[in-house]
């Protein structure tokens, strides 16, 4: 394997581990609302991206970009929906995992890749061949024995899911880098999340300044926690193939399933053993050449 590659590898496995490993972070702030935790997290992130940006001589890329997106209002649009989605998405992860909800929340990412795949089919026309069908089939069954066996769908695993799966769907049809498209993403949610967070301070229900410094910490790193795998992540996609690069995917919520069973002891039966195999089997099956 070449240098180049080498360094693709290393940057693709250390951003998975760091969202691997996000629950353990944000756990450390249930003390506040996911909506809080939220609005944190998408200003320190534009923060750090524009730092970033600026100390990489990025910025003129960047301003380039945005003068070309703004001329074309299909793709303004197509942001704007992805800024949804991915506002949706941050904040049922968030929510999900401070409700003790991280196993489901890793059944969400591994069933992301077939979800892609349905999407490709659905809306660009993209061709399954029987066994990929096959592979499907046995993740919907998946999810419906956890359903069949709790009696509740699986909201979170599917809601996290589609809202990925549709945001990197806008992300392809977009075409912008990675580092630009999420800086302008929370550029456009900033405002947002910076009113919610000054009416808390008014309301003085936050938990944000000297008062607390620890939270205050933690929600500025959140910023570093968002961004960096975001960057690592951006220099993998430019050295790995695809292939290479969806293998390494799985750790993220390996780690994550991990966590929720034996560091804060979810919940994890006959039936989500099950289910999870059906789903890891679709996964080997859909993967084959």
């Amino acid at each position: 394997m070449s240098i180049t590659a080498n360094r693709g590898v290393i940057s693709a496995i250390v951003a998975y581990l760091m969202w691997g490993f996000l629950p353990i972070y944000w756990k450390l702030l249930r003390q506040a609302g996911a909506l809080e935790i939220l609005s944190h997290r998408v200003f320190w992130s534009l923060f750090f991206l524009l730092l970033f940006m600026l100390l990489t001589g990025r910025n003129s890329t960047f301003r380039s970009e945005l003068r070309v997106l703004v001329q074309d209002r299909r793709r303004v649009s197509g942001v704007l929906v992805a800024t949804v989605l991915i506002t949706l998405n941050w904040l049922i992860y968030i929510w999900a995992v401070n409700a003790s909800r991280i196993v489901e929340t890793s059944l969400g990412y591994y069933i992301n890749p077939l979800v892609n795949v349905l999407l490709g089919v659905a809306l660009l026309n993209e061709k399954l061949s029987h066994r990929q069908y096959f592979a499907v089939g046995l993740a919907a069954v998946g999810v419906l024995n956890l359903t069949l066996n709790f009696g509740v769908f699986p909201w979170v695993a599917i809601s996290l899911a589609l809202t990925f799966g549709l945001y990197g769907l806008c992300k392809k049809l977009l075409g912008l880098s990675p580092i630009t498209g999420i800086a302008v993403e929370t550029l456009l949610i900033s405002p947002a999340a910076l009113a919610y967070l000054f009416a808390l301070e008014i309301q003085n229900t936050g938990v944000f300044g000297w008062a607390h410094p620890v939270p205050t910490c933690l929600f500025i790193g959140a910023g570093v926690v968002t961004a960096l795998p975001m960057v690592l992540f951006a220099n993998a996609a430019n050295r790995l193939p695809l292939s290479l690069l969806g293998f390494i995917q799985y750790l993220s919520p390996s780690i994550a399933l991990l966590t929720g069973v034996f560091l804060y002891h979810e919940p994890f039966t006959a039936a989500h053993a099950l289910s999870f195999g059906l789903i890891w089997l679709a996964l080997l099956l859909f993967s084959r050449r």
